[in-house]
């Protein structure tokens, strides 16, 4: 149970995973229960029966228990009954008068509703009455459709679409009783609409990032003694509201002041009552905090099963968890909803027909949990996880970002990783069943270092120092020996790197070689061909990393690299485990690793986050004599003389890169492709747009910036999606008439 503890989990959780005689978490629970805790998305692979279950159901449980019970004590930003009338001195968006699927955030300045299909609305807590001239701004935050402006309590949440309710849309058009006519002008993403309300002359008018758009809207004479709250209504939207406690972006007339300026006995505080109060408790009571989704039945009811397990100490409060699969009365599931649920496990079938039915809210969604996704695609549902995800607000309704959560027998499956970019949120991997894989954002080749074919070695007036293996034997440039060809290979691969460096114009790397030995002396090299390690304007500038170095040196070093201080980080495998340096654009491989993860480990370290990177290994094609782990030490090279075979007693290997390529390439299930000593990068590779370095752009024509390059389509869309809108207003008004 403390380790679990240590993880984060609570007390009462722990107790009944130790009546299950669950001593110590399994792997996947210790990589993904502090992850989950910690509000991040998780992709989760591993092994049948390694608790993987119990990795997500343990952290949700526990942060749907916090929920309640904060909610409880009155920590919460929301309750289960109406607010009071002088709830809050500040002007915000009710989180009660709005629709079923409007999330609101704490601090009712910011709203979503991800509903693709219907409107939903939401009005203020406070409006205005009798007299004065006041100003609020709403700005669009995220594309989608959306109405601003003003109604009476006595409005639809569909804003403008009775005479009791004034919009202006983004396509355009202001509305009032369902009467759509044109004015101003569109507006759409980033956006700032100000929102104007004359009570002295009983008109509405709006402006657009500053621009006044003159009178929109008369007030009719039987309104004259009504109030007026900021209201707003979306359709797949999000906007941001100021009602004046922060700088408006754009100042309003002089005559007109901010809402939250008005005299107090020209305000009034939203009552909400009958039919609105009992909705939001509606809402509250079939709207889970965690749904999650499993393939079949017998997995529904298994995981269902340990909830309860896992649940059993926790109380005041209760959390509550049904069961939603087929085969069961469904009137029994729609009256526990109705009840009150906090946690849904069901099968697909059921809960869209649950959803569809308005029996299952998704408004307080803030666990979406897919388990066996790749059995989930199997079966056809897409498009219903799709369509599910698009409901749920991103922000729930207390202003907790949606967290989703993947469980595949494999996540290297292509259906997975597709839905995981499409609606995942930067999610963490934790794999620990998955295949070793380089990420399709490294570019990476192989240079062979033929001393047969490519005698340039012979010629160099500078090269790198040698590890010193060959100090005894017999080498010189005139002869062909297995010893003077490993030799020639050591300085060769110190010459090729210089060259990918000149070819590829780097300026940011790390270089990857074998010994702590081999490490300095290409430091040594390339400050010698730079002009001098103390030399600013030094091309291969370069620092050091690795076991020898003091832990004050390694430490700095690394941060002359991080800064970029310091252009090349030459490094051991040992010592590059556990740096975390995002978008490096360039790797090279001075030899390659006898362990074939390693690989991948290497590889792994360029071309995050989605930027392009290339990797390059330098691989002898001759056997190279070097130094290893001998039975008289461990120094590999370091103050050591014995260059002896370790067969007889010495501390010294013949290095075969060839086969550890073909190792390499068969645990991959891949052909790394070769390129010429030159290493000319066939430019084909990737249409000769990329930039190392930089995200990967492989849409429409180049790598230019994302903004730039679909300004074209985004202008074409909206200007489809504005004649299909007017299309369908026409024929609205058509029927009206």
């Amino acid at each position: 149970m403390a380790a679990f503890e240590e993880m984060g989990v609570l007390p009462e959780i722990g107790k009944a995973v130790e009546e299950m005689d669950w001593m110590l978490p399994t792997d996947v629970q210790a990589e993904a229960i502090p992850l989950i805790l910690g509000g991040g998305d998780v992709l989760m692979a591993a092994e049948t029966g390694s608790g993987k279950t119990g990795a997500f159901c343990l952290p949700i449980l526990q942060i749907v228990w916090e929920t309640l019970k904060d909610l409880k004590e009155g920590k919460g930003s929301t309750s289960t009954a109406a607010p009071s009338v002088a709830s809050s001195p500040h002007w915000k968006l009710s989180l009660w008068d709005r629709g079923t699927a409007m999330a609101v955030t704490p601090d009712g300045l910011r709203c979503q509703s991800r509903e693709q299909k219907e409107w939903h609305g939401c009005r203020g807590t406070k409006g205005l009455h009798t007299s004065g001239k006041y100003f609020y701004e709403a700005t669009v935050t995220d594309e989608g459709l959306c109405r601003v402006g003003w109604s009476t309590p006595q409005a639809s949440l569909d804003l403008g679409t009775d005479r009791f309710g004034f919009g202006f849309g983004g396509t355009g058009k202001k509305s009032n009783n369902k009467q759509f006519d044109s004015y101003g002008e569109a507006f759409g993403m980033h956006d700032v609409i100000g929102c104007y309300l004359d009570l002295d002359s009983m008109q509405i008018k709006f402006s657009k990032n500053g621009t006044d758009l003159g009178v929109a809207f008369t007030i009719p004479k039987q309104l004259q003694n009504a109030t007026f709250f900021p209201s707003v209504v979306l359709k797949n939207a999000e906007m941001g509201f100021n009602f004046g406690d922060q700088p408006f972006k754009h100042k309003p007339s002089s005559d007109f002041v901010a809402v939250c300026q008005a005299p107090k006995q020209f305000v009034k505080n939203s009552e909400v009552t009958g039919t609105a109060s009992k909705s939001a408790a509606k809402i509250v009571n079939n709207a889970p905090q965690a749904i999650i989704i499993e393939p079949s039945r017998e997995l529904a009811e298994q995981t269902f099963n340990q909830i309860v397990k896992f649940k059993k100490f926790l109380d005041q409060p209760n959390v509550r968890e049904l069961l939603v699969i087929g085969g069961v009365n469904v009137k029994e599931q729609i009256s526990a909803l109705s009840a009150g649920i906090d946690i849904v496990v069901g099968t697909p079938g059921r809960l869209e027909d649950l959803i569809s039915g308005g029996h299952l809210a998704l408004t307080h969604c803030r666990f979406f949990v897919l388990d066996e996704a790749d059995g989930l695609l199997k079966q056809g549902y897409t498009e219903l996880i799709d369509r599910l995800h698009r409901q749920i607000p991103k922000i729930t309704s207390d202003g907790k970002r949606l967290q989703m959560i993947v469980c595949s027998a494999t996540l290297h499956a292509f259906e997975v990783k597709k839905m995981a970019e499409r609606l995942m949120h930067f999610p963490t991997w934790v794999d620990l069943k998955g295949e070793d894989a380089v990420p399709e954002t490294v570019h990476h080749v192989v240079v062979m270092v033929d001393p047969q074919k490519d005698k340039s070695w012979q010629n160099l007036k500078k090269h790198i120092m040698t590890d010193g293996v060959h100090a005894k034997d017999n080498v010189h440039p005139g002869s062909n020996t297995a010893e003077m060809l490993s030799e020639a290979v050591k300085m060769m691969k110190g010459e090729y790197a210089l060259r990918a460096i000149i070819k590829h114009k780097m300026d940011r790397a790390i270089i990857f070689c074998r010994t702590k030995l081999d490490c300095d002396n290409l430091e040594k090299y390339f400050n010698q061909m730079g002009g001098g390690a103390h030399n600013r304007n030094n091309p291969y500038s370069c620092v050091c990393l690795h076991g020898d170095r003091k832990p004050n040196e390694r430490k700095a070093n690394l941060e002359k690299f991080k800064k970029t201080e310091a252009k090349f980080l030459i490094c051991t495998d040992v010592a590059a485990r556990g740096i975390d340096i995002s978008g490096l654009p360039f790797m090279i491989n001075i030899t390659l690793p006898d362990e074939k993860s390693n690989y991948v480990h290497r590889i792994g370290r360029v071309g995050r986050a989605e930027r392009m990177g290339l990797a390059i290994s330098l691989v002898s094609a001759v056997p190279e004599k070097v130094w290893f782990h001998g039975e008289w030490c461990s120094s590999r090279g370091r103050n050591c003389w014995n260059t002896r075979l370790t067969d007889d007693g010495g501390c010294c290997i013949w290095y075969n890169e060839p086969r550890y390529l073909a190792e390499i390439e068969d645990h991959l299930n891949v052909t790394i492709q070769q390129v010429d000593p030159e290493i000319d990068i066939p430019v084909d590779e990737f249409d000769g747009k990329v930039v190392y370095g930089e995200k990967r752009r492989n849409l429409g024509s180049g790598y230019e910036n994302h903004v730039a390059q679909m300004a074209p389509t985004v202008q074409e869309l909206a200007k489809l999606e504005s004649q299909a809108q007017l299309i369908y207003l026409n024929t609205q008004m058509k029927r009206c008439r």
